[in-house]
């Protein structure tokens, strides 16, 4: 089983630096780099999986593939879940534990915009009061005046892809 490498905070600052697609949670905005989103698709059919905890909704078939679907309200615990209009699934693509490509559904509220950020504009994520741990978070940025929470997505769903 491949192990996720632990990186300096240096070194976690220039893997923010980049184009991130950004996406909102309840009130929060988080950003996931660009290279790692396939697609995003309205929402759909999912399939529940018996026995996986609450926030692995299931599986969607995705152009004959199926993909594991996550809500990422409840995986971070920002309320319970709601489908709105702007509600939908974000595929992204990450390295699963045999270190190959494997695509996953993020379930957002909505999608906000691409952006670029420099490694100046990244700061380290305080040291108390987040919902979950430090390690899925590459760096803080500040965008035209908001806050970002820049995830490592594989880190995030790392033991949810274990499952599959």
């Amino acid at each position: 089983m491949a192990e996720v490498k632990e990186v300096s905070k240096k070194e976690k600052h220039a893997f923010a630096a980049g184009k991130f697609l950004t996406f909102a949670l309840g009130e929060e905005s988080y950003g996931v780099a660009v290279l790692k989103i396939r697609e995003i698709i309205r929402m759909q059919k999912i399939t529940p999986v018996p026995q996986m905890p609450k926030y692995v909704k299931g599986v969607i078939n995705l152009r004959g593939k199926v993909i594991p679907v996550i809500d990422m309200r409840l995986k971070f615990e920002v309320g319970e879940d709601k489908v709105t209009e702007r509600t939908c699934i974000v595929v992204v693509q990450i390295n699963n534990v045999e270190g190959m490509q494997t695509s996953v559904g993020l379930i957002v509220d909505a999608v906000e915009e691409v952006v670029n950020i420099s490694e100046d504009e990244v700061e380290d994520p305080p040291e108390i009061g987040n919902q979950f741990e430090n390690e899925y978070i590459l760096g803080i940025a500040k965008i035209k005046g908001e806050v970002k929470t820049l995830l490592d997505i594989d880190r995030v769903i790392l033991e949810e892809i274990k499952r599959f």
